[in-house]
């Protein structure tokens, strides 16, 4: 999954002078157009020094409105960066650990940056994104949304509309279950549709699955993994 990379020019006088720089680095970087594309990101990775694997990037990808993986046009880079307040390398650098933060614990900043992955993971052209991608980017989401909270447990409510306070919710271990799922399952793919409940579905869920509405509308692949999952409960308990 390598993605974001993009070069950079040398050391300039003023932060007007770097970011008519960064303009001119863009509409050369690919020939007749204005974008940039994997090669050149490979470079941005380095002089922001953080891993191309990061996290942080798909924060990135969704403020600069990249179109998908490693491919930046102009007025996305312009603009994006501008509405973060950066305009020099180091202030780049400085907005990562504040990007970072806010995805693993704002909710609805989360749900953004996770609902243009999808688009931004998929293949031009592809409806769907191949299972082998999902399974890559959901690595990089899930444990840090689960880690910082903004994928913490939404509990349900009985009759009386009161909170079950002692209702667990999807456990770490899940993730790798979802995987082992879908590696089984097989198919062609993950639909829009699958990945966009799935983030529903993992903040809602409760740990034994007990209350999960299978008449509700969502996707038949996670009615399969519920199923699926309280196999493996029943399995690990015997």
């Amino acid at each position: 999954m390598h993605f974001l990379r993009t070069q950079l020019l040398q050391e300039l006088v003023s932060v007007q002078h770097q970011q008519a720089s960064y303009t001119n680095c863009l509409i050369n970087t690919k020939e007749g157009g204005d974008e940039i594309t994997v090669d050149g990101t490979i470079k941005l990775c380095e002089d922001l020094n953080v891993d191309p694997e990061d996290v942080v990037l798909l924060s990135v990808a969704y403020e600069l409105k990249s179109p998908r993986v490693g491919e930046w046009n102009k007025k996305g880079w312009v603009d994006g960066w501008r509405r973060l307040g950066c305009d020099t390398i180091d202030s780049m650098q400085t907005s990562l650990p504040n990007l970072r933060s806010k995805l693993g614990n704002d909710p609805k900043y989360f749900q953004k940056v996770y609902n243009h992955t999808f688009d931004f993971a998929r293949s031009e052209g592809q409806r769907s994104l191949a299972t082998e991608t999902a399974l890559a980017f959901w690595d990089l989401l899930i444990p840090h949304g689960l880690e910082g909270g903004a994928l913490a447990h939404i509990r349900s409510r009985d009759g009386d509309d009161d909170v079950d306070m002692s209702e667990e919710g999807w456990k770490k271990e899940y993730t790798q279950w979802w995987f082992d799922f879908l590696t089984e399952k097989g198919g062609k793919g993950v639909s829009k549709d699958t990945w966009a409940m799935f983030l529903e579905f993992v903040r809602t869920i409760d740990s034994k699955f007990e209350k999960y509405e299978i008449e509700a509308a969502w996707p038949s692949t996670i009615d399969d993994f519920v199923q699926w999952a309280k196999i493996r409960i029943s399995s690990e308990a015997a």
